[in-house]
């Protein structure tokens, strides 16, 4: 594995390799002494399967707060995505700033995504799966969300927005006095 770092600290880009053969392919997608060149006692708690039915579908911007602040690792097992981490961390010098990455099914690539950052995605073909890892378990009072079309945030999805959940739409614009998370 090869951990890419991002301008956003903590965020990593990763690149798996694939042993490849007749019958198919084989690939490692965690071991903890990997992965503690990043994050030592890197530890999942939840295990989730999202699929989306269709091309240009939006997810998010989700994420929680503590006391169940959650790191995530995502890989993409089927289809194609643009996969988006926001900074919410409050006095982070990259404060609001957003990374995106595509993964899809051949690229081998994933996104660790540490706690105090925003997740979503856009489905750029149809029938995605995406593979999620976290190192907290879900919880309704604590979870939070962006509108993926917050001005303050601008992030640049690459299609029109084709669907998204009646929940994320409902997510308040950022207001001037949005600090962040504590975490």
């Amino acid at each position: 594995m090869i951990f890419i770092r991002t301008q956003l600290e903590g965020l990593f880009e990763i690149e798996t390799s694939s042993q490849d053969d007749a019958r198919g392919k084989f690939s490692r997608l965690f071991c903890e002494q990997v992965f503690s060149a990043i994050r030592p006692g890197l530890h999942f708690t939840q295990i989730n399967l999202s699929e989306t039915a269709s091309k240009g579908t939006i997810r998010g911007m989700h994420f929680q707060t503590p006391p169940s602040a959650e790191a995530k690792l995502i890989c993409c097992l089927h289809g194609h995505v643009f996969d988006v981490a926001v900074d919410v961390r409050t006095a982070s010098p990259t404060f609001l700033q957003w990374h995106a990455v595509e993964l899809d099914d051949k690229n081998n690539k994933m996104v660790f995504i540490p706690e105090g950052f925003a997740h979503g995605f856009q489905a750029l073909s149809n029938d995605v799966q995406l593979l999620y890892m976290h190192t907290a378990d879900w919880s309704k009072p604590h979870e939070h969300g962006l509108r993926h079309d917050d001005p303050r945030l601008a992030i640049q999805w690459p299609l029109r927005a084709a669907m998204v959940s009646e929940k994320d739409l409902g997510h308040d614009l950022l207001k001037p006095e949005f600090s962040g998370v504590q975490l």
